[in-house]
């Protein structure tokens, strides 16, 4: 009998790419092409730590040969990543899922210039589990509850919560007074891709998008709102509060797109993940887990 064959199941947090369109002698040659950003030097110190992979998860040498069309996993990295100086908070551990408060500017997955200094890097290192992965997301800006599966056996039980929308999101918000309108109130728009391409914008046609809002304090200028996305476009929140008249304090891309400039920590966007309520997909459990921190 003919020993089994080794399934290889790839990193979730590993970047994938197919080299093809070239001549090249070796898959270093190959990838040293395809991202002329990335130096050959970065290229071969990956490699010697083991850090580049070939389809079927086996590190690639400095001798590979390429193959058209063939499939490399890499890790990406950053030379001099900045440190985020706020520390996230884990909430909540079990064998299916971790909850997590993230502070403002950290980012909750690798993107741009951050790898190491996002929620999930953190988080893998702290609790030794490399099978995080997040279940949604939030704003690199924005505070508060992210929830982690813990276990790829389960994760798609939870995934359906999101996608099948049966999991109650709260979110807090300061914004402008809003005096001439009644709450609660829902805000249902389509929204697209704007420009630049980072931002969006609402324009004309059917709904794709809806949050009711809820007003829970009046101050003098600045009231204190209760925000409960029923979708997830991307800045659905920032946009529907800025279409309102009511911008979110601290943000820096709507209505008007400030100039860019490094991340202002004394000021960041008010706004706060707060709340996280379900039955859980697994036993029927009613859960619900808040963020401890505030605005």
């Amino acid at each position: 009998m003919n020993p089994p064959v080794p399934c290889f199941t790839r990193d979730p947090h590993a970047s994938t790419v197919h080299l093809h369109g070239g001549a090249w002698p070796t898959a270093l040659d190959g990838l040293c092409a395809q991202f002329a950003a990335i130096s050959r030097g970065q290229w071969l110190d990956r490699i010697a730590r083991g850090r580049v992979l070939d389809g079927e998860g086996v590190a690639i040498t400095l001798y590979t040969p390429y193959r058209e069309g063939m499939r490399i996993h890499y890790y990406r990295e950053v030379v001099d990543e900045t440190p985020i100086p706020f520390t996230e908070t884990v909430l909540h551990v079990d064998e299916h899922l971790v909850v997590a408060d993230k502070p403002h500017f950290l980012p909750v997955t690798p993107a741009g210039g951050f790898v190491e200094q996002t929620l999930l890097r953190r988080l893998i290192r702290r609790l030794g589990n490399p099978e995080l992965a997040p279940l949604h997301r939030i704003d690199r800006l924005t505070a508060g509850l992210v929830l982690f599966s813990a276990n790829r056996d389960s994760r798609a039980a939870y995934q359906a919560l999101f996608r099948e929308r049966r999991i109650d999101k709260r979110y807090e918000a300061l914004a402008a007074a809003l005096p001439a309108l009644e709450f609660p109130l829902s805000r249902r728009s389509r929204i697209a891709a704007g420009d630049p391409f980072f931002r969006m914008r609402e324009v004309d046609g059917a709904p794709n998008s809806e949050t009711r809002i809820e007003l829970v304090e009046r101050g003098s200028d600045v009231w204190r709102y209760a925000l409960h996305p029923v979708t997830g476009r991307k800045h659905q929140l920032r946009v529907h509060m800025a279409a309102l008249g009511a911008p979110i304090a601290g943000d820096t891309l709507y209505p008007e797109l400030a100039e860019r400039s490094e991340d202002d920590y004394l000021h960041p966007l008010k706004l706060l993940a707060q709340g996280l309520a379900f039955a859980d997909p697994l036993s029927g459990e009613s859960r619900r887990f808040e963020s401890r921190l505030t605005l």
